[in-house]
């Protein structure tokens, strides 16, 4: 049985940083690819990062691209995304997610585990 949890939400203005963390057990977490989605009331979950299982491989949608990194410690089993240069728009619910390879990585339905998610509240 895979579990995510996720951690590091909170409320920041305008401009700050935070960090996501993310957290798998139950399986070799190495083998699993790692997605960042996002989701705001009446809205579809939206990609946001995805990382390879040896890190070597990311992808960051555009609206992101520049301002997050999305980095794993496979001796840790986590994955973190960091966020920088915060925008109200990037106000949401983040959620991690493992899927077993990279392809459809930015496809929500393509990940197999989910975490509870965390609320990112960017004040402006």
């Amino acid at each position: 049985q895979v579990q995510l949890v996720e951690s590091g939400g909170g409320l920041v203005q305008s401009g700050g940083s935070l960090r996501l963390s993310c957290a798998l057990s139950g399986r070799t977490f190495s083998t699993y690819a790692m997605g960042w989605f996002r989701q705001t009331p009446g809205k579809e979950r939206e990609f946001v990062a995805a990382i390879s299982g040896s890190g070597g491989t990311t992808f960051y949608a555009d609206s992101v691209k520049g301002r997050f990194t999305s980095s794993r410690d496979n001796a840790k089993n986590a994955v973190y995304l960091q966020m920088t240069s915060l925008k109200p728009e990037d106000t949401a619910v983040y959620y991690c997610a493992a899927k077993r390879d990279l392809s459809g990585t930015y496809y929500y339905i393509t990940y197999d585990y989910w975490g509870q998610g965390t609320q990112v509240t960017v004040s402006s």
